[in-house]
C-alpha cells in the first residue's frame, strides 16, 4: 500500500505543468501594445531595436506580474504566461513572477497551447482590432499587412479570435487589461469579463494611468476575476465558420492558393471556410 501511494505521488510530480489538470489553471496571453505608458510604435515597440525597448519590456513585465499576483491571490493553482508579442522575446524568466511559468519563443503551436485543462484565460495587453475608434496601437495581428478580418461577417481582431479559440475548448475569458477600446471589444463578446482600463487613445497618442496605479488596478481586477470565474461563460462561435481577411495590398496575398475551403474574392481579399472556428482560422494562419 505504501509503495502504491509513493508511485501515485511520483507520477504526479513527474508530470509537466501542461499535463496537470489543476482545477484553477489560468493562461495569460500577453502582448505589449496594451501596457500602460506605451503609445509610440517606432520608439517603443520594435523588438530589441527600439530606443525605449527596455522601458517597454519593464512596463509589460510588471503589468503581467501584477495580473499573476491577482490571479494567485484569487485562488489560481497555476498560471502559465504566454509571451505573445512579436517574436516572443519580450518576457524573461529573470523578471517574470516567480510563481508563474513562462511559455515563450517562436514558432509557437498554432493554437497557442490552449486546451480544455484551463479554467480561464486572461488577455494581458492585447490591442484593439484595426480601425477601432480611439484605440491605442490598434491592429488585427499584423498592422502593416492586414486591413481587416471578419468572422461570419463580424469584425474581429486578436481579442475576438482568441476569445473564440478559448471558447472552442470551453474556456472563458476572465479579464483583460489594456486601453478602453480593447476593453469595449472584449465586453461586447463577454459581458462578465473584468476589464482594467489603463490608458485611453487620443488622436495618435493618448493618456495613461501612472505605472504604479496601473499595476494596482490590474492586480485588483485579476483577483476579482477569479472570484467571478465560476459564473463566467466561454465565448463560442457555432459552426460552420467563414473567416474573411482583407490585406492592405495585393502583394501580401501570395502565400495562399485556392483549395477546399479557401478562395480569393478580390485582389486583396481571401475567405477561409471550415466546420468550426479552428478549422476555418487555421487555413488562414495561427491564432
Amino acid at each position: 500500500m505504501v509503495n502504491f501511494v509513493f508511485l501515485l505521488a511520483w507520477t504526479a510530480l513527474a508530470q509537466s505543468p501542461g499535463e496537470r489538470t489543476a482545477g484553477k489553471k489560468i493562461l495569460v496571453v500577453a502582448s505589449m501594445e496594451g501596457s500602460d505608458g506605451i503609445f509610440n510604435r517606432q520608439t517603443q515597440l520594435p523588438s530589441l531595436t527600439a530606443p525605449r525597448w527596455q522601458e517597454s519590456r519593464r512596463l509589460m513585465t510588471e503589468d503581467v506580474n501584477a495580473a499573476v499576483d491577482g490571479l494567485l491571490a484569487g485562488g489560481a493553482d497555476e498560471v502559465i504566461v504566454l509571451d505573445a508579442y512579436d517574436t516572443g522575446q519580450a518576457l524573461s524568466t529573470l523578471d517574470i513572477h516567480p510563481k508563474a511559468i513562462l511559455l515563450s519563443g517562436r514558432p509557437m503551436t498554432p493554437t497557442l497551447e490552449m486546451n480544455s485543462t484551463y479554467a480561464g484565460v486572461v488577455f494581458a495587453g492585447l490591442p484593439a482590432m484595426a480601425g477601432a475608434e480611439d484605440a491605442v496601437l490598434a491592429g488585427s495581428y499584423d498592422f502593416q499587412s492586414i486591413h481587416g478580418i471578419w468572422v461570419n461577417g463580424k469584425p474581429t481582431g486578436a481579442i475576438g479570435a482568441r476569445a473564440a479559440l478559448a471558447g472552442h475548448f470551453g474556456v472563458p475569458v476572465l479579464m483583460m487589461y489594456g486601453d478602453e477600446a480593447a476593453s469595449k471589444e472584449l465586453r461586447a463578446l463577454s459581458k462578465e469579463s473584468e476589464c482594467a482600463v489603463v490608458k485611453w487613445g487620443i488622436g495618435r497618442g493618448g493618456k495613461s494611468l501612472a505605472h504604479t496605479a496601473a499595476i494596482e488596478l490590474i492586480r485588483s481586477k485579476a483577483r476579482a476575476a477569479m472570484d467571478r470565474a465560476p459564473r463566467m461563460k466561454p465565448y463560442r462561435i457555432s459552426g460552420p465558420v467563414e473567416v474573411k481577411v482583407q490585406f492592405t495590398t495585393a502583394a501580401r496575398v501570395t502565400l495562399f492558393r485556392p483549395r477546399e475551403g479557401v478562395a480569393q474574392t478580390d485582389p486583396r481579399t481571401w475567405v477561409f471556410r471550415g466546420s468550426d472556428i479552428l478549422d476555418a482560422w487555421l487555413k488562414f494562419g495561427d491564432f
